[in-house]
């Protein structure tokens, strides 16, 4: 397949997310152990293609900003990322993503991705803060957001909870002036 190559970092690239991806997100999200990372509090892994596609559309119909990440070597599909709960007035996002191919994780392509989409975010909606929630069990996924930048602001306590476990959410964000624009302001300064 043949993407168009919105954002394009070091080992990825950033591609419209479109209701065609539906596919990918039922194998995605289909997986027992990948949809209890992903899980927000209150989220719900839908299990049909049709589902996934009224999901997909659904980002799109709002404005969001949905995209597919592909993994460069290759033009392999590994994950999605959005900036969702886009305020345009108060310039501010939520950061959702999910690297869906369990043996892509851990290879630096979602920190690839997201620097991309953080830079999009910041440069391109001219947003100010992008937040995200984290289960305070995924360390994988807080070290790589720490190292983008985003900083621990907040904590819902035992706001997860999967049969007699429960555990904290964390909220976390970056600020745009946090954040330096490898791809975006270069780009704008040369046009």
């Amino acid at each position: 397949m043949e993407y168009v190559k919105k954002l394009v970092g070091e080992k990825t690239f950033l591609t419209p997310l479109l209701p065609e991806h539906a596919k990918l997100w039922v194998r995605w999200h289909g997986d027992l152990e990948s949809a209890i990372i992903a899980s927000a509090p209150g989220h719900r892994s839908p299990g049909s293609e049709a589902e996934m596609r009224e999901v997909i559309e659904a980002f799109i119909s709002r404005k969001w900003h949905p995209f597919l990440i592909v993994e460069s070597e290759g033009d392999v599909p590994v994950g999605w990322c959005a900036l969702v709960q886009v305020d345009a007035v108060g310039r501010r996002a939520t950061l959702a993503v999910m690297i869906g191919e369990k043996d892509r994780r851990s290879k630096g392509l979602g920190q690839d991705a997201l620097r991309l989409l953080l830079d999009y975010g910041f440069n391109v909606l001219n947003l100010n803060s992008i937040e995200l929630i984290v289960h305070e069990s995924n360390a994988r996924a807080i070290a790589c957001y720490e190292r983008l930048g985003f900083q621990i602001v907040g904590r819902k306590r035992e706001a997860r909870i999967h049969g007699p476990l429960k555990e904290d959410t964390l909220l976390m964000d970056l600020l745009a002036s946090e954040f330096e624009s490898r791809l975006v302001l270069p780009l704008i300064r040369g046009v």
